[in-house]
């Protein structure tokens, strides 16, 4: 059986049975650890683990050459200092030496968990595997739920939005491989400093409508409030729970403010032109509606299509478009 190759820098989570947890570093077929990180392993004070090394090191009983890696690193004052880094064989070496429970406790993790990783190439880790099903569930959800969706009446026609959008959100794949190794946060919660206000939202909203008229493209009836229903989302929008939004991050409330527009009626005609032009208008005062490339994040047809979907969708649904319309954003 090839031996498994493994990516310098590696990191494997120790965790004991009472919540202790360390970040144990894989490199050259082993786990490197320096000495303050073994006393806190073991639960010992530092000179006692120097000691223990260097009496190791004195019987012959292990090899420094083999055990001992010199790591320089920039410190605090700007200057190279030296830090001996141990592998596992000395960790282990010196756990046998230190009597205490912890101790007792790695040297049986380590035994059954590590050597395993070392032989086999694999360590699994429960919770980043559920995490990593839960996106994979969810992904896969999202795309069958606009493949479905495509198929309605309502949107033919708009079969290359959807196909755009599906693409679009499938790319959220190929970034598995960076969450899987913690490099990237799938739940982003970037900050919006503008605020949408409903006086002043009213007024753009009859903005809107006056050149709709005179291009003979609406009524008297286009964006009359419902009963005071679009204050009252724009209030659930910055809804607070304990001194915290409820829709913290800017992606959430675009999705929120894009939903519950065009979901809940709250205007007499116009719900989705109305939802879909305030969405670009609040990601357009938050700096949010392009990417780095210039283009939009969401194009005005994926938009038309993303709004057909929220009004024909169940709302049994909701989630997963505001999952969708959320990674479209943060892609």
């Amino acid at each position: 059986m090839k031996k498994q190759e493994f990516k310098k820098g590696e990191i494997i989570i120790y965790q004991n049975p009472q919540g202790f947890e360390i970040q144990v570093k894989l490199e050259q077929d082993s786990v490197w650890l320096n000495s303050h990180l073994i006393a806190k392993l073991f639960n010992v004070n530092r000179p006692a683990i120097v000691k223990h090394i260097n009496n190791i090191y004195k019987a012959g009983e292990l090899d420094k050459k083999l055990t001992c890696s010199v790591l320089e690193q920039v410190a605090a004052d700007e200057k190279i200092r030296k830090m001996n880094l141990y592998n596992l064989d000395m960790i282990i070496s010196v756990g046998y030496r230190v009597n205490s429970k912890q101790a007792t406790q790695f040297r049986i993790w380590a035994t059954k968990i590590l050597k395993e990783h070392l032989v086999k190439g694999y360590t699994l880790n429960d919770k980043r595997l559920l995490q990593f099903q839960i996106h994979l569930k969810e992904l896969q959800e999202a795309i069958s739920f606009l493949q479905e969706k495509s198929k309605y009446k309502l949107l033919a026609g708009q079969e290359q939005e959807i196909l755009y959008l599906l693409s679009n959100y499938s790319k959220t794949l190929t970034l598995l491989e960076q969450y899987d190794k913690e490099k990237l946060s799938l739940i982003k919660k970037t900050k919006g400093k503008f605020i949408l206000k409903y006086d002043e939202t009213k007024k753009i909203i009859d903005e809107i409508k006056k050149e709709l008229i005179a291009k003979k493209e609406a009524s008297e009836l286009f964006g009359q409030e419902n009963n005071n229903k679009f204050k009252g989302i724009l209030g659930n929008i910055y809804q607070t729970f304990g001194n915290k939004e409820l829709y913290s991050s800017l992606e959430e409330k675009a999705a929120h403010l894009l939903y519950f527009g065009i979901k809940d009626h709250p205007f007499v005609d116009g719900n989705k032109r109305i939802s879909s032009f305030l969405f670009i208008y609040f990601l357009d005062r938050n700096n949010y509606l392009y990417k780095y490339s210039g283009e939009k994040k969401i194009n005005d047809n994926a938009l038309t299509s993303l709004a057909l979907l929220i009004a024909i969708s169940n709302p049994d649904e909701k989630n997963k478009l505001i999952k969708i319309i959320t990674n479209l954003l943060i892609t």
